[in-house]
């Protein structure tokens, strides 16, 4: 189909070419003159002969040869010259009729008669009907003409048919007087030298044209030979080079046209000023000449642009076609990449959390994959356009079609199967955590159940109540059938899977087992008669086993546990044995004690492997990807986006690995036997975990060249390398879930250390590792600020920070501002500082991770020295005023809920109260000083200015108010951010 149509197009092609050469071949070989006006103009303006334009009687053109005395002196070739240019100018009908001499010979001697009527006779180059002489006027001369003519009349008429006439009137009876010119007694019009002008110009347009039909049937030969080029670059390089010569020769027809009817004009003029009637028959002819040619050259034209239309189409679409099919193994070679990359994409998680960030690294696939996919898609449909318009390669590109759709489609298939295995997983994977979470919270009831209490019989039933209510909660919080989960997750499971669901059974089978016993016993118990129960001294074997070693002993036993690495998806996983243990050798008395301190040494299991796991993974990730980057082997495989870049890529990764390696794991170990105690080892490290604070701080740069040199195949050879599932970024995040890691595991190990001697200690480390993560997300938010001046770490300590809603109600400013200020509000973040408060707008950036990071745009600042609050606003529970300079500046902030605008007002009070109690111990210290005359040094920080008693007098009186707290001024050398700021 395509090369029959490629055929057509090129049969159509060469049919346009052949009409358009046969135009320029009946322009080139027209009967132009031989000579040129141009080329004997010298010897034509001696007009010793010229043509009129005049006509005899039956059409032959008139032929002057005027008086002219050197007519004898012209040389042969001039008077052959002339007479051949003279003889070409009629058309070839009016030439065969013959020519008409007129010699005009009234001055001339009889000598010179004969002897230019005979030269005229032996070289005159076409027909001759007659030839008109007006002999000599002179007595003489004429007589003797007479008598010559008659004894040389035989001579004469053996060469042309001569007529000697006496007088110009006797020439009227053979040519009519409007066939005549002046000199002749005629009224033909007639100027030598206008005559020459024309025919020069109408030669000249006739060479033109003669040309450009040359030029564009040597072009039309070029287009016609030319081969349609294999790639993008030639094909666009001939379209514009034919472009631009059809530009050129489309101008140069432009230009001919226009000497064309340039001279055809100036032809019209001339006849239109004719002031005789009579009829020049040669400027008619000249007229119909240049008609002519400029009606062939409207046909040529007409044709070159039919024969151009259909070559530029078939160019632009080898362009098309050229472009198609360079996009077409692009996109080809780019999905292909894309299917084999999902390929590989056969893991199905351990764990809830793993199965979660799968899933996420799928969606980011298909979202980066997005683009090449609707590339596809949108190459397709250019392809099925072309069909449609009927270009000439339709069998080329209408497979290539079809493919692309079969590799999108294959591509959304694979996305679905592949979302469809991992949601599976997912739905499998919080199936188990909720048994595991289950079984956990089964152990903690038995744990927490006092064994003293249960001796009773109410005691017992009460107990018996919350063992049956919990195992109501079975059905839906249980794996019922071990062969069902195996028949329903056939398609994900694996072996390791397998063995895990195994377990979990086996988990909740034995605690259920642990349960019915325990509900058995307390059947017992609840159905026998209430006796006291003597109290009994525990056994010694039972304090032995008491948790209460120092830091320093370990117990080797529990360390070496091969079943602690089976089960690492929750903190209990050893729960049931132990508790089992502990119970044969215990009496009822500590059972609740020593459950407590089993959960507490799970956590700390759990802690430690997994921080031991955490080491594992940056030393891996420093030694896999860091190290490699410095290594000369593995250069060529980096980007130059990457070079120089390591510090930016890892941040502080190394130190926080060699704190934990060398530092924090060990002393972590030495809290294996006396878990509640940990929080000791996390308070004397409290400083060393700041560095989490700067590697939070660059992890958006981290991101954003992750995200730049992602494809990097340096990156990929390094995962090759180490056999990863997931790649670097996963690694990077690591730092961030560790720390907040943390502080789930304190708040675990507390709430089974509250009776403990520990408790305090854990307590006040998870408030530190809270604030450690408070202050690492501040600072995330503080480099975000755009436009501040000046430093902010002069601000003192960040307090706060939050989005508001914000109108403002300034006493200075126009009226009608400050109205529609009040009704449309200003959405603001704010930041409360030791020193000020910042207004900043919030802008939301677009992008993905951390480019998702809002930036925040600085606005202004309110000195907190000069600053006042009102925590009540008529009408809004969650509104508050700010207001600055004794309201001057009032700022109504809304807060999203009430109990957030509680605690920004208690914060501002908190810093007014502070800044107040320094005023006062400040102007105490003055009054000290003023009456003990002692010149004693004031505080640097909270030095009073002159009216500062004054202020603090009006502070105590503003603080009587049980709805304000105005601020003061103060001349602590307290920094000054601008108060005016930029506009809102």
């Amino acid at each position: 189909m395509t090369v029959s149509r490629l055929s057509l197009l090129c049969r159509d092609l060469w049919a346009l070419w052949l009409l358009l050469k046969a135009g320029a071949d009946e322009i080139m070989h027209q009967d132009i003159v031989p000579l040129c006006a141009a080329d004997i103009q010298d010897q034509l303006k001696k007009r010793f002969a010229y043509l009129s334009g005049g006509r005899g009687q039956d059409g032959s053109p008139v032929i002057t040869f005027p008086d002219y005395p050197a007519f004898s002196e012209i040389p042969d070739k001039e008077f052959q010259n002339v007479m051949t240019y003279l003889t070409s100018i009629p058309s070839l009908q009016d030439a065969g009729i013959g020519f008409i001499l007129v010699i005009d010979r009234r001055r001339d001697k009889w000598t010179s008669v004969k002897a230019s009527v005979l030269r005229i006779a032996a070289s005159f180059p076409a027909n001759l009907q007659l030839v008109l002489v007006l002999r000599p006027t002179g007595f003489f001369q004429r007589t003797l003409s007479d008598i010559a003519f008659k004894f040389n009349r035989d001579d004469f008429k053996m060469k042309v048919p001569v007529i000697m006439l006496s007088s110009v009137p006797d020439l009227h009876g053979y040519i009519d007087k409007s066939q005549l010119t002046e000199d002749l007694g005629g009224t033909l019009d007639y100027c030598h030298s206008r005559w020459l002008c024309q025919r020069t110009a109408i030669e000249s347009f006739a060479l033109m044209v003669k040309q450009t039909a040359q030029m564009l049937q040597s072009f039309g030969t070029e287009l016609a030979e030319t081969e349609l080029p294999n790639d993008v670059q030639s094909t666009s390089s001939v379209l514009c080079a034919h472009t631009e010569k059809k530009d050129k020769a489309k101008e140069d027809l432009r230009l001919a046209l226009k000497e064309g009817h340039s001279v055809l004009e100036s032809l019209r003029e001339l006849q239109a000023e004719g002031s005789e009637p009579g009829v020049n028959q040669d400027q008619l002819d000249n007229q119909a000449t240049v008609q002519r040619l400029l009606a062939q050259l409207n046909e040529t034209e007409a044709a070159f642009d039919e024969f151009w239309a259909k070559h530029q189409q078939k160019l632009e679409q080898c362009l098309q076609l050229r472009h198609f099919e360079q996009g077409f193994r692009e996109v080809k070679a780019i999905l292909d990449a894309v299917c084999q990359k999902i390929a590989t994409f056969t893991d199905i998680g351990n764990s809830l959390a793993h199965v979660e960030h799968l899933l996420r690294d799928l969606a980011s696939f298909e979202e980066k994959s997005g683009v090449s996919v609707e590339r596809a898609r949108a190459l397709s449909l250019d392809g099925e356009q072309l069909i449609e318009n009927k270009h000439y390669a339709v069998d080329s590109i209408r497979p290539k079609c079809q493919e692309l759709r079969h590799l999108c489609d294959q591509f959304s298939a694979e996305i679905v199967r592949r979302r469809g295995l991992l949601s599976k997983s997912l739905e499998l994977h919080r199936r188990l955590e909720t048994s595991l979470k289950w079984c956990d919270e089964g152990i903690y009831l038995l744990a927490s159940q006092p064994v003293d209490k249960c001796q009773s019989q109410d005691g017992a039933e009460a107990a018996l109540q919350e063992i049956e209510k919990f195992l109501e909660t079975s059905a839906e919080n249980k794996i019922q059938e071990l062969n069902t989960i195996y028949k329903e997750y056939e398609s994900i499971l694996n072996q390791d899977l397998m063995e895990h669901v195994r377990k979990v059974f086996q988990k909740q089978a034995s605690m259920e087992e642990v349960f019915h016993r325990r509900q058995a016993s307390l059947k017992k118990l609840a159905a026998r008669q209430t006796r006291p129960v003597q109290p009994v001294a525990p056994r010694p074997e039972a304090l032995a086993k008491s948790p209460c070693p120092s830091p320093g002993i370990r117990r080797g036993s529990e360390n070496s546990s091969s079943e602690g690495g089976a089960l690492r998806r929750g903190p209990y996983r050893r729960a049931k044995s132990e508790m089992s243990e502990s119970r044969q050798g215990r009496g009822s008395a500590g059972e609740e004690e020593e459950s407590l301190a089993i959960l507490r040494r799970h956590v700390m299991s759990e802690l430690l492997d997994t921080e031991r796991a955490y080491v594992e993974e940056l030393l891996c990730v420093l030694e896999g990807y860091a190290a490699e980057m410095d290594n000369p082997l593995m250069a060529h495989l980096l980007s130059t986006g990457l070079h120089s870049k390591k510090d930016v890529l890892f941040g502080n990764m190394e130190e926080i690995y060699h704190f934990h390696n060398r530092i924090f794991l060990r002393e972590l170990e030495n809290y294996t036997d006396c878990p509640e105690l940990v929080g000791r080892c996390f308070l004397e490290r409290m400083e060393d975990f700041q560095i989490y604070e700067k590697y939070c701080q660059n992890k958006p740069r981290s991101e954003s060249l992750w995200r730049q040199c992602s494809d990097c195949p340096f990156f990929q050879e390094c995962q090759r390398k180490l056999d990863h599932k997931l790649s670097l970024d996963s690694y990077l995040l690591k730092p961030v879930q560790r720390i907040t890691k943390y502080q789930l595991l304190l708040k675990e190990m507390l709430k089974y250390s509250k009776n403990c001697e520990g408790a305090e200690d854990l307590q006040e480390a998870l408030s530190s590792i809270l604030g450690i993560l408070k202050a690492v997300n501040d600072s995330m938010h503080l480099i975000a600020i755009t436009g501040y001046d000046g430093n902010l770490g002069d601000l003192g300590k960040l307090l706060m920070q939050g989005s508001f809603s914000v109108w403002t109600d300034h006493k200075r400013g126009h009226t009608k501002v400050k109205e529609l200020a009040r009704f449309k509000p200003m959405q603001r973040h704010l930041f409360l500082h030791e020193k000020a408060v910042l207004f900043c707008k919030k802008r939301e950036e677009n992008g993905e991770g951390y480019e998702k990071a809002p930036s925040y745009s600085y606005k202004q600042s309110l000195n907190m020295a000069a600053v006042g609050i009102t925590e009540n606003v008529k009408g809004d529970a969650k509104k508050f005023e700010i207001w600055y300079n004794a309201r001057e500046e009032v700022y109504i902030v809304q807060a999203p809920t009430p109990e957030i605008k509680a605690a920004w007002v208690n914060e501002i009070r908190k810093v007014l109260t502070s800044q107040l109690q320094a005023c006062r111990e400040a102007s105490q210290h003055r009054a000290l000083e003023q009456s003990q005359s002692l010149p004693l040094p004031a505080p640097t920080s909270t030095s009073p200015s002159r009216g500062n008693s004054r202020n603090l007098k009006k502070l105590e009186e503003r603080k009587t108010d049980p709805l304000s707290l105005e601020g003061y001024v103060s001349s602590a050398p307290l920094p000054k951010p601008p108060e005016k700021g930029k506009e809102p």
